[in-house]
């Protein structure tokens, strides 16, 4: 069984940053790919970044492009995303997610678990 625990999120100004930490437990991080995705408030959940197993080949959606920046340490079953440049429609909950596969991709399906999730409002 995995586990995922986000942190990190908070309240920031726009122009601002922050970085979200996933922890992971269990042996299936450093062979898997992991995602991010966001929940904004009444929209569905997309997708925004996600790295293969070995922390290489970047994933993002065009709207984080150049902004927000994916990395993980697998010694630390961590995966990290750098926040900078915060826009309003950055605000959402924020999830990890680790695939059931090696590489990278966007679509949710491809992911086995999810963790709870950590807010992020960016205020003007």
């Amino acid at each position: 069984q995995v586990q995922l625990v986000e942190s990190g999120g908070g309240l920031v100004q726009a122009g601002g940053s922050l970085r979200l930490s996933c922890a992971a437990s269990g042996r299936a991080f450093s062979s898997r790919a992991m995602g991010w995705f966001r929940q904004a408030p009444g929209n569905e959940r997309e997708f925004v970044s996600a790295i293969n197993y070995k922390g290489n080949a970047p994933l993002y959606a065009d709207s984080v492009k150049g902004r927000l920046t994916i990395s993980r340490d697998n010694a630390k079953n961590t995966v990290y995303l750098q926040m900078d440049g915060l826009k309003l429609a950055d605000t959402a909950d924020y999830y990890c997610a680790l695939s059931a596969y090696y590489s990278e991709s966007s679509a949710q399906e491809d992911y086995e678990y999810w963790g709870q999730g950590t807010q992020v409002t960016v205020s003007s």
